[in-house]
């Protein structure tokens, strides 16, 4: 981290990841709204298709958690080199192996198609729409990894102002390329597929410029092969747990989501446009959880294990509050926001129907955001991948087909099965935390005069 860094408060940390978050959820409430206008079965196709993209994200993810946390505890213990060789290896991991997934995706999509029950008259659609968006995966890959970890330099708003940028140009191309405007053709989902990968190109260009610039020591080509096994053993431990327990989040999710294609294409497309309207209720509980474990890791790194403890309590109080505020919020214009995606009066009326029941799931959610992200910064990742197994496939899953489908309470037997699975979990990690594991050494380093000087 460069020094003339400015002090890391949990405000200063946070208020640039929600407003990227929001402008993010904004664009693409305006991106599902612009598909919509193609076909309900389009915006469908990009419903299950996410779910798809996102348990890839999350593998991405997981590695760029694991590096951005170490570089975070790297950089609270004042150990600069070590954070920078971290940030060039798990770049390199986590492009390499996003560059195996989009081979992997463009000559799979048809399959990939098929096995996500899409309904048949859908499958062309999917496969078009995976097959282009799957090629750019390394694109994806490099914005995740590139992104956390100058975030974990205590740079949150550099990414912010990406993040806005492309959005932007997403949102205008696929104007373009849906209306036929600006002199391009109507390519209608292909098109729309196009400008995500386009988008996530230039992104990728400008985050590694932004990178080369994250620490003391400016990053050259030439350090893209650098290689430290004892600091890569590391970062592997914290990674693969957060990797396994991440990816059967995002894997149990999109099963619960051929759950939902089993029910019906307007089940699934009600279930997609929820999803986009849930995203306003934790969004800010989100960001705050983020940026709390960006704080709580260079506490944890500069031995001040007393303030990492009551720090997830803050975050966790502040995130529910929060959260609170904009489930009820959505409960009150729920219906209004629905109609806006579609005038199909059964998708809406499946939607109104289950707008209650967030105010159970979402603050769930925020507990399993605040302190999973707690027990992640102090390293504790293995705890949160067994529980995440167990609930994730036994509860959320079985539950999710068995009071879904077998019971035949289609979407409310699934929105049960999900509420569960966030209470158990959130339950247990909020028991481990309690339990303090992590406070193995002495409470004060004696390099730093105050908390503040830790993460400064």
């Amino acid at each position: 981290m460069k020094e003339n860094k400015q002090d890391m408060t949990l405000w200063m940390l946070a208020w640039p990841i929600f407003l990227e978050m929001l402008l993010q959820f904004l664009l693409g409430a305006v991106d599902i709204l612009m598909v919509s206008d193609i076909s309900d079965d389009a915006v469908a196709v990009i419903g299950i298709s996410t779910q798809l993209f996102n348990a890839a994200n999350i593998l991405f993810m997981a590695i760029a958690s694991g590096a951005g946390i170490l570089v975070a505890q790297k950089l609270g213990a004042k150990r600069m080199e070590d954070a920078r060789t971290i940030g060039i290896m798990g770049t390199m991991v986590c492009m390499g192996i996003g560059m195996v997934l989009s081979v992997l995706l463009f000559f799979g999509a048809g399959s990939i198609a098929q096995l996500l029950q899409l309904p048949v008259a859908l499958q062309p659609l999917g496969e078009t729409y995976i097959s282009i968006v799957g090629a750019g995966m390394v694109f994806m890959a490099a914005m995740a990894v590139l992104g956390t970890i100058i975030r974990n330099t205590g740079n949150t708003r550099g990414p912010m102002y990406v993040s806005i940028g492309i959005n932007i140009i997403h949102v205008i191309l696929n104007y373009a390329f849906i209306y036929g405007a600006f002199g391009f053709p109507q390519w209608g989902l292909a098109g729309v597929a196009l400008s995500t990968a386009i988008s996530r190109l230039i992104g990728t260009v400008i985050l590694f410029v932004m990178f080369q610039n994250s620490f003391s020591k400016q990053v050259s080509w030439k350090d893209l092969g650098v290689f430290d096994k004892p600091l890569f053993k590391e970062t592997l431990k914290l990674s693969w747990p957060l990797g396994v327990g991440m990816s059967s989040w995002c894997f149990t999710q999109l099963v619960i989501f051929s759950f939902t294609a089993m029910l019906g294409a307007k089940e699934l497309s009600a279930r997609t446009y929820l999803n986009t309207l849930e995203s306003f209720c934790f969004l800010i509980g989100f960001s705050i959880a983020m940026a709390g474990q960006i704080y709580i890791a260079h506490y944890y790194g500069s031995g001040y294990y007393k303030e990492t403890y009551r720090s997830a309590y803050k975050v966790l109080w502040v995130g529910l509050g929060l959260v609170m505020a904009n489930t009820l919020l959505l409960v009150v214009v729920g219906k209004q926001a629905l109609m806006l995606f579609t005038a199909d009066l059964e998708i809406i009326a499946l939607g109104v129907s289950l707008l209650a029941v967030n105010l159970l799931l979402q603050p769930a959610k925020m507990l399993n955001m605040a302190i999973g992200s707690a027990l992640n910064a102090v390293g504790d990742t293995r705890f949160n991948m067994i529980i995440g197994l167990f609930s994730m496939w036994l509860v959320a899953v079985g539950l999710s087909y068995y009071l879904g489908i077998t019971l035949g309470w289609g979407l409310f037997g699934i929105y049960a099965a999900m509420i569960l699975d966030e209470l158990l979990r959130g339950g247990l990690t909020l028991l481990r935390w309690r339990a303090k594991r992590f406070m193995k050494k002495p409470v004060f380093r004696e390099e730093f005069k105050t908390p503040s000087e830790a993460i400064s």
